[in-house]
């Protein structure tokens, strides 16, 4: 087993003082993996990257129980822009762009942080364009003016503008063609394997995210309900039914029918 390079440990969070949406979250990600969060929407994906990236306190968020660990350091009480010097990014869903800004100075925004010198920046920025060429020959063009796939694409690559060990992705697919989406994840396992950086993806799309992820959990009503080797849970029948679309009839929730079938063990 590889190092551990984040830890979350049984935390609750609660927005408003009063609204309890997740409820004792316990989660690790090796260093050098691509870990899923899956499950469907309000399960309490976006709100489990967000205490890690410490993004809870501009939505009246807090982590209230439990702790979160960064290879071992606590982090709840961290700014954001201490997680991205110790190397922790977040891409938020729906493709976070500055619309006015052309797609080459959004992605040297990703790049304040770093006190390297601007050649090491450069270096980074060619290494960008080596994995979204579409990203350079869109370089001079307005963000606003690209397509949801660019902005994607502008998007991460502004995260690994600030040389990155961790990024948290945040619903990739979303809106994406079919297409895209493969190409996105490609890319997502190209810098796992060649960057070695660490991903917390949280997806819907459950299918691919087993595909390119090493690990998953799967999330309802703010628990985690299943986790295992993606392999392991792209086999499992109830993961099949649920949320890969094999199966038919009407849905009822994951954890219904587990606690339906463990009744059935017990009474028969």
């Amino acid at each position: 087993m590889s190092n551990i390079l984040l830890n979350v440990n049984g935390i609750e969070v609660i927005y408003n003082h009063v609204i309890l949406v997740l409820k004792g979250v316990s989660l690790n990600v090796p260093e050098g993996t691509v870990v899923a969060l899956l499950g469907g929407n309000g399960a309490g994906k976006t709100t489990t990257l967000r205490a890690v990236s410490n993004l809870l306190a501009g939505e009246r968020g807090e982590v209230t129980k439990g702790s979160i660990e960064l290879r071992g350091e606590r982090i709840e009480k961290l700014s954001t822009s201490d997680m991205v010097e110790r190397g922790v990014v977040q891409v938020m869903e729906g493709r976070h762009c500055f619309a006015h800004l052309t797609i080459e100075e959004n992605l040297l925004t990703g790049a304040y942080t770093r006190k390297d010198g601007k050649a090491a920046v450069m270096r980074t920025l060619d290494k960008v364009y080596g994995y979204f060429p579409r990203l350079k020959t869109r370089r001079s063009s307005q963000a606003a003016y690209t397509s949801g796939g660019e902005q994607q694409m502008c998007a991460i690559g502004r995260a690994l503008m600030a040389n990155p060990k961790m990024v948290l992705l945040d619903e990739p697919s979303m809106g994406l063609a079919p297409q895209l989406v493969e190409e996105v994840f490609e890319i997502v396992k190209d810098l796992n394997q060649k960057e070695r950086v660490t991903f917390l993806l949280a997806e819907q799309n459950t299918n691919i995210a087993l595909r390119y992820a090493d690990y998953g959990y799967i999330l309802e009503n703010g628990r985690i309900v299943m986790d295992g080797e993606a392999k392991a849970l792209r086999e499992n029948e109830d993961v099949k039914e649920f949320y890969l679309g094999v199966g038919g009839g009407d849905r009822k929730s994951f954890r219904d029918v587990k606690s339906y079938k463990r009744r059935k063990r017990w009474l028969s």
